[in-house]
């Protein structure tokens, strides 16, 4: 398990499949090593953005084995043990360690949104079989400020913070002006559409969908280095890309990922999906067409 915080673009992975309808393994593969030789700092798997609602247990472990065998150590990878219970996430969470996950997310159970001590005694228990970091991804319903407090100060291993519960910027400031030791970091989700903001208010880093994490990294990198002009600039190209992918759904980023050569499929497991049509097709062509000068692979 890496010693060092976390910190930078960690991408989270699609579940390819094929046309048929069946796991593609050797395309999750291909995707891992695409999004480590495109500079990804971390990658995440799986979660919302990887359809793991749609995937059986047996499925999700035999995935998780084949992201974390690919990465071989290369660049740290968090895996998704969210569940309904805290007895199944709890279950994920120990199969995540013992394949080797650097760290482990979770969103609230989901279901069945539980009371403020029933969210404590989930995330201990996926802390305890986990015994490695621990994110806790905000979302909707959201967890309030004072709760993800609770869960740093009270929960061993609860480390981090994946916040994606609108307005996200202010909750990241609320937490990250608390200074809570137990806080190794506040990452930014929701496709990195408010990343320039968040960034100012101290988060440490983003996980966008894994289609572009060039690009990503060169706005993180940018404004890093304190080019903040730099790192708008590259934003601003990337924002048509986020917009179009907020509202057709992740089919957008499977697209983009045929076109760069790494899934052979778009096809989603989401039950009623629904295919890009030709109109959605050339404005894509014309988002990529302004992008792909900066892929740098």
């Amino acid at each position: 398990m890496m010693s060092s915080r976390l910190r930078g673009i960690f991408s989270v992975l699609q579940t390819p499949l094929t046309d048929a309808g069946e796991l593609d393994e050797a395309g999750l593969r291909r995707e891992v090593a695409f999004n480590i030789r495109a500079g990804a700092h971390g990658l995440v798997y799986p979660v919302l953005g990887s359809e793991f609602q749609f995937l059986s247990d047996s499925e999700r472990r035999r995935l998780v084995e084949a992201v974390v065998s690919e990465a071989a150590g290369k660049i740290p990878v968090v895996v998704g043990v969210a569940a309904p219970s805290a007895a199944a996430a709890a279950e994920h969470a120990r199969h995540a360690a013992q394949v080797g996950a650097d760290a482990v997310i979770a969103l609230p159970p989901y279901l069945s949104p539980g009371t403020p001590d029933e969210v404590l005694a989930y995330y201990r228990a996926i802390a305890l079989a986990a015994g490695r970091p621990v994110f806790v991804q905000n979302g909707s319903p959201a967890l309030s400020p004072a709760l993800l407090l609770r869960l740093l100060r009270e929960v061993e291993h609860v480390h981090y913070i994946k916040e994606e519960s609108p307005p996200s910027a202010h909750n990241i400031s609320a937490v990250v002006s608390a200074a809570e030791p137990q806080c190794w970091g506040v990452f930014g989700g929701a496709l990195g559409r408010w990343m320039l903001s968040e960034m100012r208010r101290g988060a440490c880093g983003f996980m966008p969908a894994a289609e572009v994490p060039d690009v990503y990294a060169q706005v993180w990198d940018a404004f890093q280095a304190g080019d903040e002009a730099k790192a708008r600039a590259v934003f601003n190209r990337l924002l048509p890309l986020i917009n179009f992918e907020m509202l057709l759904g992740m089919q957008v980023c499977k697209e983009v990922l045929v076109r760069r050569g790494v899934l052979h499929s778009a096809r989603m497991r989401t039950p009623g999906s629904v295919p890009l049509d030709g109109d959605d097709r050339r404005e894509l062509d014309a988002i990529l067409a302004d992008l792909s000068p900066l892929f740098r692979v």
